[in-house]
């Protein structure tokens, strides 16, 4: 083969060069690529918290030594950023006098009470101040917790951990990163949060719950259950906490919730665990925990569940410790508060703050909450608050789950929302201009012809969406949890309780026909009319509806002649079951709430203990 000129080499040399440059240039890109994202993984937000900023670990100890090293070793080779002061508070509680230990026996508790003051005593903590408070009597574990903290300032948060944990380095950045993004981050915000836990989420405290199943897609979740395997907690919500124990255990209260595994822990072991006593003011809080979600078993804190309060004997780790060796994934990326899932304690998913201020809400709401084509609308409106929420842990405990609630704007209504049930906020309805049209109304009845406009409008867009529907007054309570299916024999699709103040609607065709825009606005126009005639507010929309049924000749079943409503006033003293034909209960609004809370109660009906928070905890497998 002839030999390659001159001229012809040096452009062929001049591309293998340019090309070996590129090659060595993009691995070098690649390179620094995978070097940043190494990086990104150990840091924080840009953000700061502030001077006011203080983070304390509380660290509880009794008499377990090798326990106590292993757990004080693990934090204090965390990685803590420069800059930020991590305080260290030891509690050492006492051993228990009792005069029938003999000499031998008090000298080795002794001796072991003094090898651990003197280990901690001689730890080195060079991240903050080192605080020890050695006890000169048994506090028990419930004191403990209980008397480790009371917040300075509301910028002060505490990362409790029992002896027998071990932290990942990787805890503390990332409790920072919590505390920036859910606790000083407005858009992330919420008051129902009280903290985070680092341990592995395993337990459904509720009865017959739901098995705890999660995707690995989202590594962060709220759920209601305390973790007492490394702690955080916020500072406000733990203020409050203290506060609502000092009150119920000074008057002797307990804190049993039916339904939960927690209450036998607690009728078992009595005042020696605190976790019961902080579960029921979750409960009535309606209060929610951060928690992670780590595929393989894995965990930023782990308990190797030595022997002690907890375990007779030790059982071992009970996860897999995250560390950065086994970090495979973005561990600071922390989601927007609103693409989290919040559960409960049967492990049900929570759907937080659905609040409908407009026809444009309500399609969704309505949908989210139909179970078999049904939906029933139950107005709070001049409904006391503890009625409201008997009503709620009623429909719980019936498993009832396919309601909204109408109500006018308040802090009692946004709350309810916030604790998970769908609200119609009547008051700031955006659409009332448009429904009203050219009513003719006085100042004084304009808040009552918002409501009628509001009530009979969620109604026909809810038969639009082709659910039967029940609109029902609160002072109206089903005795089943079959009250609300459609199981009239009756021919017909109108079915009106004016006493009782229900009505129910089958959805089809000819009802859709009747309940039109025209319905809805000629529903209103009544308001002055009805009011004249001395109907009580209550009663109005029920009463309206028969009338203009009436008008159009339109044919209806009347709840009260097929007997399906009880009035409580007519239960007798000895009476504790129900006709057959009886699927409600209802009374007057007249009635005097001690008359009615305690004939509900007579008949089981009263669910809602001193907090007016549920009695139990009433799950149903999903």
């Amino acid at each position: 083969m002839a030999p390659v000129p001159p001229k012809q080499l040096l452009p062929l040399l001049l591309f293998i060069l340019v090309s070996f440059t590129c090659i060595w240039l993009f691995s070098l890109t690649a390179s620094n690529r995978s070097a940043r994202i190494q990086t990104q993984q150990l840091q924080i937000p840009t953000q700061t918290p502030g001077p006011n900023f203080t983070f304390i670990v509380k660290l509880l100890t009794f008499n377990r030594l090798s326990s106590l090293s292993r757990c004080l070793n693990s934090l204090s080779k965390a990685n803590y950023d420069a800059g930020d002061a991590v305080h260290l508070h030891v509690y050492i509680d006492h051993f228990p006098l009792d005069s029938r230990n003999d000499s031998a026996e008090l000298d080795g508790k002794l001796s072991v009470s003094r090898q651990i003051v003197d280990f901690v005593d001689g730890f080195d903590w060079r991240f903050g101040e080192k605080l020890v408070h050695y006890r000169t009597t048994n506090a028990g574990l419930q004191a403990q917790w209980l008397e480790a903290w009371w917040p300075s300032s509301d910028h002060e948060f505490a990362f409790v951990v029992e002896d027998d944990l071990e932290v990942s380095p990787l805890y503390y950045r990332f409790l920072k990163a919590v505390i920036l993004n859910y606790y000083y981050n407005a858009s992330n915000f919420s008051p129902s949060i009280y903290g985070a836990s680092l341990q592995r989420p395993r337990f459904v405290p509720g009865k017959h719950g739901n098995k705890m199943q999660l995707d690995g897609e989202n590594q962060i979740f709220l759920y209601e259950l305390v973790g007492t395997w490394g702690q955080l907690l916020f500072p406000k919500p733990w203020k409050e906490f203290r506060l609502w124990y000092d009150t119920h255990k000074a008057k002797g209260m307990k804190p049993l919730l039916d339904g939960m595994v927690t209450t036998g822990w607690y009728k078992k072991m009595g005042e020696r665990i605190w976790t019961p006593w902080f579960i029921k003011f979750i409960h009535s809080h309606g209060y929610f925990n951060i928690y992670t979600n780590f595929r393989k078993e894995r965990a930023l804190s782990v308990s190797h569940r030595d022997a002690g309060v907890n375990y007779g004997k030790t059982a071992g780790p009970d996860s897999n410790l995250l560390d950065e060796n086994s970090l495979d994934f973005n561990l600071l990326e922390l989601y927007p508060l609103n693409s989290l899932k919040w559960y409960d304690f049967c492990f049900r998913e929570v759907l937080t703050n659905r609040i409908v201020r407009s026809s444009n809400d309500l399609g969704a709401v309505l949908h989210s909450v139909q179970e078999k084509n049904s939906v029933v609308l139950v107005s709070i409106y001049r409904t006391p608050e503890n009625i409201v929420r008997n009503i709620l842990c009623h429909f719980e405990r019936l498993d009832i789950r396919n309601y909204v609630l109408i109500g006018p704007h308040s802090p009692f209504l946004l709350d309810l929302s916030r604790r998970g049930h769908p609200v119609i906020d009547a008051s700031q309805f955006s659409d009332f201009s448009q429904l009203a049209k050219s009513i003719n109304f006085q100042d004084s009845t304009v808040d009552l012809i918002k409501e009628i406009l509001v009530k009979a409008y969620a109604t026909k867009k809810s038969l639009e969406l082709g659910y039967s529907t029940w609109l029902v007054d609160g002072s109206t309570l089903p005795i089943g949890g079959d009250s609300f299916s459609d199981s009239f024999s009756s021919a017909g699709d109108f079915y009106i309780g004016k006493t009782s103040r229900l009505i129910f609607l089958r959805s089809s065709s000819s009802t859709l026909k009747i309940w039109t825009d025209d319905f809805v606005y000629n529903a209103a126009s009544l308001v002055d009319t009805l009011t004249k005639e001395s109907v009580s507010h209550d009663y109005i929309i029920f009463y309206g509806v028969e009338k203009l049924l009436e008008k159009q000749n339109i044919k209806y079943n009347s709840i009260e002649d097929m007997q399906l409503a009880l009035d409580i006033g007519t239960v007798r003293a000895n009476q504790t079951s129900f006709d057959t034909k009886n699927i409600f209960i209802y009374w007057s609004s007249e009635t005097e709430l001690d008359v009615i809370k305690r004939q509900l109660a007579h008949l089981d009906l009263w669910v809602v203990d001193s907090d007016s928070s549920c009695t139990g905890v009433f799950c149903h497998r999903s």
